[in-house]
């Protein structure tokens, strides 16, 4: 009979022969030892793709330790079987804090992020030693908001590689990654048929636009609402209605905010929204749909569905999904591991890079040759061939003249 760690084993291998880019970065790091003698500190979703990278960082040399960016979404199967590999923490919500505690300990040269939460953790605990750090990187939006803040008041004290704002990332993690998992998500929870349906899409960045287009390529009218007028305005041109999260309040079906902000979701929304409403949170946080405001305004809840919660708000029942955490990881498997290829080929990419070292403490860009090589791989495996400039079409992209 099967144990759970032999499912987990099971889960690893099959994303493995999904992910030959961070395959062949594997192979190549076993050969060259980029990380030797280095440990690694990783707080990122405890899933079968975070243990490929997992060894892909250990081919390379590197002793790691791993907790979980969020215990709601660990795959626990996955991680007893990683256990017998790596140092692991992946407990449930009660023991996240001790588990990021446990990877602070051991004193990461290189830290691996997903919501700045083990880079953070290291500044309150040792900032005295944090000039023996060659870098970190962040995979989510939401980390970089607060890494910038710190560089803006002058605390952040090691070098950050931007992870998630490179551009093979924006592509295939959030357009297309969470622009399938999100929906996979809902409608595992749900069963509802999105045909039809009104889906309101709060936040219109990289993953709300993907959000946007694979709903829309299932048949769903939607609307977006955005606070910033460029997206706003690149929402409407590309055929979607835009209004305020008021307005659309009293319209849609199904909500999903994306936007990495707290209460975009609010009491005054609730009180507009139809009866039998589908309330989901992509962000990374479980704070965009305020959870206290839903609780004040409704005078039951009641579990329907095993991840569906349904609050009754006067005479109408508003449906929350997953109880406002991630909907991708909560109620699915998260994106798939063909997506997760490319994220995680950047981040072990971006890790050599860092233990090069040269870099000063701050926010940086991905190097763009480490996006070319990643994408690259990438096209390798899919068997895709491309044109090269030829030396005079180079020649006239570096010079001024006709």
């Amino acid at each position: 009979m099967a144990t759970s760690r032999d499912t987990g084993l099971s889960r690893i291998e099959w994303a493995d022969g999904r992910m030959p880019v961070l395959r062949s970065i594997r192979e190549r790091f076993a050969r060259e030892r980029p990380l030797a003698g280095l440990t690694v500190g990783a707080c990122l979703h405890v899933t079968s793709e975070t243990a490929n990278l997992v060894r892909a960082l250990q081919a390379g040399g590197a002793e790691v330790a791993l907790c979980a960016s969020n215990p709601f979404a660990t795959q626990h199967d996955v991680a007893a079987a990683l256990s017998a590999e790596a140092e692991v923490h992946a407990g449930g919500p009660d023991s996240w804090a001790a588990g990021v505690a446990s990877v602070v300990a051991r004193e990461p040269r290189i830290t691996l992020d997903d919501g700045a939460d083990l880079l953070g953790a290291l500044h309150a605990a040792r900032p005295g030693r944090l000039g023996e750090m060659l870098g970190a990187t962040e995979e989510t939006t939401t980390g970089l908001v607060r890494l910038r803040a710190m560089e803006a008041e002058g605390r952040l004290l090691v070098p950050v590689i931007a992870v998630n704002e490179a551009r093979a990332e924006r592509a295939f993690n959030d357009r297309f990654g969470a622009g399938q998992s999100v929906l996979d998500g809902i409608v595992r929870a749900t069963n509802v048929l999105l045909a039809g349906l009104t889906v309101v899409v709060l936040g219109y960045g990289a993953t709300g636009r993907g959000v946007a287009l694979r709903a829309h390529g299932l048949g769903a009218a939607v609307i977006v609402c955005e606070v910033d007028p460029l997206r706003a305005l690149e929402a409407r041109m590309e055929g979607f209605a835009v209004m305020r999260a008021i307005d659309a309040a009293e319209r849609g079906d199904v909500f999903i905010t994306l936007t990495g902000v707290r209460d975009v979701l609010r009491a005054e929304h609730f009180t507009r929204m139809k009866d039998g409403a589908v309330l989901a949170n992509a962000g990374h946080f479980d704070v965009e749909i305020s959870l206290a405001d839903l609780r004040a305004a409704a005078s039951d809840v009641r579990e329907v569905l095993p991840l569906v919660e349904r609050y009754q708000v006067g005479d109408r029942a508003l449906n929350l999904l997953a109880a406002g955490r991630v909907v991708n990881l909560a109620a699915a498997a998260g994106h798939p591991a063909a997506v997760m290829d490319m994220s995680f080929a950047l981040q072990a990419l971006a890790a050599e890079a860092l233990a090069r070292g040269g870099w000063t403490p701050g926010v940086h860009a991905v190097p763009e040759e480490i996006e070319r090589e990643a994408a690259s791989l990438k096209l390798a495996a899919l068997d895709v061939r491309i044109d090269e400039l030829t030396p005079e079409q180079r020649e006239y992209l570096s010079t001024w003249t006709p």
